[in-house]
């Protein structure tokens, strides 16, 4: 969130600590209903639901997905600009918009009780703000949590801050993404992310990678970059590598990795899910591990390495899906 035009996207966790934080979500967090899964600690659910309902322009599932994205539901992430809690408030926008959820006479923007109810009532406050604006009501929404009412007003709706549109961009595409079918486990999603990010620094490598491990690739990317003198991964081989390692078998290809998956609601977003951009199911381009916290671990592009990326670091995110169990070889 932030209160003018300064980013506050993302905690900048060191790759150290997601990977950390990313293990605990996996293993710690108990399976939950159909509304919230193992990604949403169990203390945040009826929260949650409940603020989800606070007016018709907000949702359960657009608020989990709004506070996957600011902090990964972590109730003490601090952002560098000082974003603060689950809903990283700006402290001058706390002050003016924070509440007592809980009614124990005090207004914490720390305490989860406080801040979710918060978020939800003012998302409220700012959809009517902004209620006149032409375009998508929930779309000016979102940009004006991020960005503030007065961009979404001058600009006639989103404002044009490629971090805000990918913002919006990344919210909705999680909130609106359905979910069915039985997929990894967290402890074979740990395993995989664990695997993938032993390979961080590994080179990015045109066609290279596969369930064994980094091997040099094939010629040539669209911009002419070739493999074939790189030892290294793209981006679905990497991912093709980390669940080979949790007993998974996976397609070659992103697309396929993604018809080979199923997708996940924002609310049950969970380190290890698979983050995948394109346009459509047959047009995805890329694909990384999500790590939590608004985070990815991916092989970007040709001159990159294997590192983490933040969620939004394309502007055409189109699913989250978690692998199926069932899936036991490349196609």
């Amino acid at each position: 969130m932030k209160s003018g035009a300064v980013a506050a996207i993302g905690v900048g966790a060191t790759a150290a600590v997601v990977v950390a934080a990313l293990v605990q979500a996996a293993g710690d967090n108990p399976i939950l209903n159909e509304a919230l899964s193992i990604s949403v600690p169990s203390d945040y659910q009826e929260l949650i639901e409940e603020a989800g309902n606070t007016c018709p322009d907000v949702t359960p599932n657009l608020l989990a997905a709004l506070l996957a994205q600011e902090s990964g539901f972590d109730p003490k992430a601090r952002s560098p600009v000082g974003a603060q809690g689950i809903a990283q408030f700006m402290p001058s926008t706390w002050e003016s918009h924070g509440i007592d959820g809980n009614g124990d006479g005090e207004r914490d923007v720390w305490d989860p009780e406080d801040a979710i109810p918060s978020s939800a009532t003012y998302l409220c406050t700012i959809a009517d703000d902004v209620k006149d604006v032409p375009g998508n009501k929930q779309h000016n929404m979102l940009a004006a949590y991020n960005a503030g009412s007065d961009a979404v007003r001058k600009y006639g709706g989103v404002p044009p801050y490629e971090e805000t549109q990918n913002y919006v961009r990344s919210i909705t595409a999680l909130a609106d993404t359905p979910a069915s079918g039985k997929g990894a486990s967290s402890t074979q999603a740990a395993t995989a992310l664990n695997a993938a990010s032993a390979m961080l620094g590994t080179p990015y490598s045109w066609g290279g990678g596969n369930a064994n491990g980094p091997s040099t690739g094939t010629c040539c990317s669209p911009s002419g970059r070739s493999g074939t003198s790189v030892k290294g991964f793209d981006c679905s081989a990497l991912v093709l590598y980390a669940y080979a390692k949790a007993g998974i078998s996976l397609p070659r290809t992103a697309a396929r990795q993604y018809a080979a998956s199923e997708p996940v609601q924002p609310g049950r977003v969970r380190p290890g899910d698979l983050v995948f951009y394109g346009n459509s199911a047959t047009g995805i381009h890329h694909v990384g591990i999500y790590a939590g916290n608004g985070w990815i671990l991916d092989a970007p592009r040709p001159g990159t390495e294997v590192r983490y990326s933040p969620m939004d670091t394309m502007p055409d995110l189109y699913a989250v899906a978690r692998p199926r169990t069932n899936h036991s070889k490349e196609t």
